[in-house]
């Protein structure tokens, strides 16, 4: 797990390693100053020797500027090395998830691959910053000053050993019982996420249906969960300052009585017992400030095990090492394919599927809900790879093709039409980086989305928010079509993306489809018999099969589902006549 994650550290080694060493400057400084104060006062003051006070003095100043410079210079390389750090884990896991697959998308749900981006690599960002500066200072400085007091009286500095080892034995406790805690509480800031990110997406039909308490309600239990959580493990870890506290005094007035001891019995000299209590107090400190560490560390470690599985989760769907960079043709051919979700051959929701569409062909697909009909466009441009059986384009295996020549080939109207914040012309390029305004203008009128564009003010300049909330659902639809045309595809697939249009404007894009992309292949999924009944040929799916293939009168004829659907939509139509 370590090792992964320095592997973002790349261009901040050099601050990563400065940090501490210059850390460990400051603490020999600190270190230092109390030695030579208890010389200045034991043969400077008490022998009123003013010389070696003037001398010793200097020198101490001396060691104070080389301590303060030193921190300085620690804390401005530790900040720039956790800052670059936490910059290059998100640039490798927001990399890492862009060659994602969807299948490996549906194993982190999208709010927990936000909260790793955010919290817990916050997390690691702190943890690495203190374990560069404070980590290091803590068991240097405890180390030293420990070394220091028993140079200086090897009976007294048995009182921080046995405080070093009651303190080390509670943290481990404490430790041990806080860390499944956080485990858990960071399933719960997923969950939390998902909740804030679904009412913000759906605020809309959250208002229509006036659901704002039930939200507040799933809100609040969600927010409450967390809250009691981490009170749990503040209770626990609250533990800390008492029992440090206890320690600490403890310590202190053993060393006072013990030193009082001494001096009486002039074993012992003022000096010596002053940098006693300096050495006692950054001793205890130390402690203090590694216990602080201990739990950073704890509650990192949650974080950083949920980074590395980002970091190390592979995608299921690769470029072989002979991978076509050219798709001859739109020609599409389903050979025995079947599919399931969860690799599981006996879940499957495609079975035994095999298809032929020849370029240029306008394919229909129509059955009911989840007869799997988005699944089988999906397998095309290998946004999913199939459990068994062979899907081929232009005659070739898909898993022949390198993927960007493959999806560059294949252009995808989803179910869930997206559009992103920035103007008409940025979503537009999407499809195609250096589209000219008259070619966008062109697809723009073959997907009848010019006219309406004409009518705002700021024309194909015109801002969309996040979403495309301030268009209408047939604009964004013919907005996403128009953006697909862009790319110039071999082979487009509308997954009821005209669901949305009035049945004037669909049969007008159908036209111009024909009319203006002869050569491409056209696969159109629809709900409505309307949209697809002058298609070359339709497919009518059930369960995950292929029920009929044939032509709108073919299949009126012959096949009972495509009649029932036809009924049905015919009879609805006359209704509303």
């Amino acid at each position: 797990m370590i090792k992964t994650l320095l592997k973002s550290v790349r261009e901040y080694k050099k601050d990563s390693i400065l940090a501490p060493l210059f850390m460990i400057g400051e603490v020999a400084m600190e270190v230092l100053i109390p030695f030579y104060m208890a010389k200045l006062i034991n043969n400077g003051i008490e022998a009123q020797n003013m010389e070696y006070i003037v001398k010793i003095g200097v020198f101490l100043a001396i060691l104070c500027i080389i301590s303060l410079s030193c921190g300085v210079l620690s804390g401005k390389y530790a900040a720039s090395a956790a800052s670059g750090f936490s910059k290059n884990l998100r640039k490798d896991m927001y990399y890492n998830i862009q060659k994602f697959s969807f299948n490996n998308i549906d194993k982190f749900s999208t709010s927990s691959i936000i909260t790793r981006l955010t919290t817990d690599v916050t997390n690691i960002q702190n943890a690495y910053q203190m374990i560069i500066r404070v980590a290091v200072r803590s068991p240097v400085m405890l180390f030293s000053s420990f070394s220091m007091a028993f140079y200086l009286n090897p009976k007294l500095s048995i009182i921080f050993l046995v405080a070093i080892i009651i303190l080390g034995i509670s943290l481990y406790i404490i430790i041990k019982n806080v860390y499944p805690i956080f485990q858990k509480i960071f399933k719960v800031y997923d969950k939390l996420n998902s909740v804030v990110q679904e009412n913000l997406y759906g605020i809309r039909v959250v208002k229509s249906y006036v659901r704002e308490d039930f939200e507040e309600s799933k809100f609040k239990e969600v927010a409450t969960d967390l809250f009691e959580k981490y009170v749990k493990t503040e209770k626990i870890v609250a533990f800390t300052n008492p029992l440090m506290n206890l320690v600490i005094y403890g310590a202190l007035i053993g060393l006072a009585w013990f030193s009082a001891k001494y001096i009486i019995q002039g074993d012992m000299q003022t000096g010596e017992l002053t940098t006693l209590i300096t050495y006692s107090t950054q001793i205890l400190i130390s402690l203090m400030m590694l216990s602080m560490i201990l739990v950073m560390l704890v509650m990192s470690k949650a974080s950083a095990e949920r980074i590395v599985e980002i970091l190390k989760e592979e995608t299921d769907i690769k470029n072989n090492n002979m991978a076509k960079t050219e798709v001859k043709s739109g020609d599409v051919s389903f050979r025995d394919v079947s599919f399931s979700y969860t690799n599981d051959k006996n879940k499957c929701c495609l079975i035994d599927i095999n298809l032929d569409i020849k370029e240029g062909e306008t394919v229909g697909i129509i059955g009911a809900t989840g007869s799997s009909k988005s699944t089988l466009v999906q397998l095309i441009p290998r946004l999913y790879d199939t459990l068994s059986g062979t899907v081929y384009v232009g005659g070739e295996d898909v898993k022949n093709y390198d993927l960007e020549a493959l999806r560059e080939s294949v252009a995808m109207v989803l179910q869930k039409n997206t559009l992103f914040s920035g103007t008409i012309k940025e979503n537009l390029r999407w499809g195609n980086e250096s589209a000219t305004d008259e070619e966008m203008e062109r697809v723009c009128k073959l997907a009848c989305a010019h006219d309406f564009i004409q009518e705002f003010e700021n024309k194909y300049d015109t801002h969309i928010e996040q979403g495309g909330t301030n268009v209408s659902g047939g604009q964004r639809q013919r907005l996403c079509i128009a953006r697909a045309l862009l790319k110039k595809p071999k082979i487009l697939i509308l997954d009821d993306s005209t669901s949305a249009v009035d049945t004037k404007t669909d049969a007008l894009i159908r036209e111009a489809f024909k009319n203006e992309i002869p050569n491409t292949t056209k696969i159109i999924i629809a709900q409505r018999v309307s949209s697809i009944q002058h298609a070359d040929k339709i497919i009518v799916m059930e369960e995950g099969k292929i029920d009929a293939i044939g032509t709108h009168q073919q299949l009126l004829k012959d096949n009972e589902i495509y009649m029932d659907i036809y009924r049905l939509q015919q009879k609805g139509g006359n209704e509303n006549a």
